[in-house]
């Protein structure tokens, strides 16, 4: 079990932006009210998504806002790996499956090349746009190697197209989510291999069942 600590330099404050405090009353607003701290994951995610993390301030506004003790938010926030207890690029957050099926199928070349073009892992890059992270299964193995990118998946990557991608989003691009190679959803590589005739779910099959004899509907 990893131990996940907050930043050693801390902001002077946090304050809930309008539109994010207003998504927070309407998650509270689904439970009753004696029970709306069940609303702490939704607003530490709302929270990041405002400031890119979650800071120390955050945690006691969130308690706050909740009427819970600080230290169970700090504990949600530090169980939980999905929310960044420091700073991370404003640029991208890029996470890349160094799990077996990624591993074995070159995780490790993608993260040569984000080593190479945005620094050592876990560190906020130079310029303050990038981080890049090694994390454990995301769960699209078939389409490995694969790369979360802030909100979505990239999948089916080479180390050409991480350095490719990295390169785009410096530029101001938004870089397409999804396969690289062009494969949809799961199927296999090269497209799919079974039920490749419409016919035999699309209906056009199916015999029309002719009218039952009297005898036969009354029964």
């Amino acid at each position: 079990m990893s131990v996940r600590r907050l930043a050693k330099v801390q902001p002077d404050s946090f304050a809930f932006s309008k539109a994010t405090k207003e998504k927070c009353d309407w998650w509270m607003s689904k439970y009753p009210a004696e029970r709306k701290q069940s609303a702490v994951i939704p607003i530490l995610w709302l929270v990041q998504k405002q400031e890119g993390w979650v800071s120390e301030p955050a945690i006691r506004a969130i308690a706050d806002l909740l009427d819970m003790p600080v230290i169970r938010v700090l504990e949600v926030a530090t169980f939980y790996t999905m929310f960044m207890l420091e700073p991370v690029g404003r640029t991208a957050l890029i996470q890349v499956c160094g799990t077996t099926p990624c591993m074995l199928r070159g995780s490790g070349d993608l993260m040569k090349v984000c080593r190479e073009k945005i620094g050592p892992r876990d560190t906020l890059s130079a310029d303050g746009r990038f981080t890049w992270q090694e994390v454990e299964c995301l769960g699209a193995c078939v389409n490995a190697p694969m790369a979360q990118i802030n909100d979505y998946y990239h999948e089916d990557l080479t180390a050409e197209d991480m350095a490719r991608i990295i390169d785009d989003l410096a530029a101001g691009k938004a870089p397409a989510p999804g396969s690289t190679a062009g494969r949809h959803t799961s199927e296999p590589a090269g497209g799919a291999l079974t039920l490749i005739d419409p016919g035999l779910y699309d209906g056009s099959a199916a015999k029309p069942i002719g009218r039952l004899p009297n005898s036969q509907a009354a029964s």
